[in-house]
């Protein structure tokens, strides 16, 4: 199953992590909810295969540590999603679908 686009409208924003928008539920370690705004990474199903990281351009993408999530111990957080050019090249190569990019979402800087 992929990532909900209309995420912002299906879920409840929950606080923050290193400065990025955690939208729930969360539950961990199994339930982590979606990461990011403009850049949106579903860490309860991003597999870690580090396609997103090698493939951007402009670096929004750092690894942080997921310890005991079934589907992997490391995740892609769009840390730096205020660089993103809307490439689109991360949504291209996710083999999950776990990544969703809307410039027209709020906090597009």
């Amino acid at each position: 199953m992929a990532i909900d686009p209309n995420f912002e409208q299906s879920r409840e924003r929950v606080g923050e992590e290193d400065n990025v928008a955690v939208w729930g539920p969360i539950d961990p370690p199994e339930e982590l909810g979606i990461r990011g705004t403009h850049v949106a990474v579903d860490f309860d199903i991003c597999l870690a295969d580090g396609a997103c990281l090698e493939d951007c351009p402009v670096d929004v993408f750092e690894w942080v540590d997921t310890p005991g999530h079934p589907e992997s111990e490391l995740k892609a957080n769009p840390t730096n999603e205020d660089q993103c050019i809307d490439c689109m090249l991360c949504v291209d190569v996710c083999p999950v679908d776990a990544i969703d990019v809307d410039p027209g979402r709020e906090n597009r800087v």
